[in-house]
């Protein structure tokens, strides 16, 4: 009982090392790959304490590992958009301009009763209120709601980290020559933009040299 107790409590401190090591705060935060890391690592303590007479290297060794996949893939993830669109997906539009997007509901396998449900837990009681409303690729639904029941605009990002957002062009209807005529006409290039989003019909640009 001592050994079980002992490989409790010193696997409990080493999860929360290794979840520092990750940068993970909140649950709603994980992606796929978090989430599967997550419970591999749970399997692997569960199974440690249990074998309590097997050496803890068999458990510490392949949690090492499994941190180790995860910070790679975390960081491959921000310096490729294809890496990052593969391992999470890209944002659904699930309510534009109060209409809903039942094309996109069929793609992300999100039906009405999934819409309703989370739009009660934010307190709303029916989808007249909302804007806009995105899917976001941890399956929490961002809402935007009307403001004093006027239209407004939501900030669409067209750039991120020096990558276009092809799928913001094609919601706006508009084609990446344009964008790149309107950042030329500011002496930018996209590869020297952190953030640029489409607003009210404007461009708002963050560059990579004020961060």
């Amino acid at each position: 009982m001592l050994i079980i107790l002992f490989r409790t409590i010193l696997f409990y401190f080493i999860i929360i090392l290794a979840y520092r090591i990750m940068g993970k705060r909140e649950i709603a935060q994980l992606g796929i790959i978090d989430l599967i890391i997550s419970i591999l690592i749970a399997e692997l303590v569960a199974m440690s304490i249990e074998n309590y007479k097997e050496s803890l290297f068999y458990t510490l060794i392949p949690i090492s590992v499994l941190v180790l996949i995860e910070i790679s893939l975390a960081y491959l993830s921000i310096k490729s958009k294809k890496i990052r669109l593969l391992l999470d997906g890209k944002p659904q539009i699930i309510i534009k301009n109060g209409i809903l997007n039942y094309r996109e509901m069929i793609k992300s396998r999100y039906s009405l009763d999934d819409l309703l449900m989370q739009l009660r837990q934010q307190s709303i009681k029916s989808i007249d209120e909302i804007e806009y409303a995105i899917l976001e690729h941890n399956g929490k639904l961002s809402i935007f709601k009307y403001q004093n029941n006027k239209k407004s605009s939501y900030p669409m990002p067209l750039i991120i980290d020096g990558q276009i957002q092809e799928y913001t062009l094609k919601d706006i209807n508009k084609t990446k020559y344009w964008l790149i005529k309107k950042i030329s006409n500011k002496s930018l290039k996209i590869k020297d933009i952190f953030y640029a989003f489409y607003k009210n019909k404007y461009i708002y640009i963050i560059k990579k040299d004020k961060l």
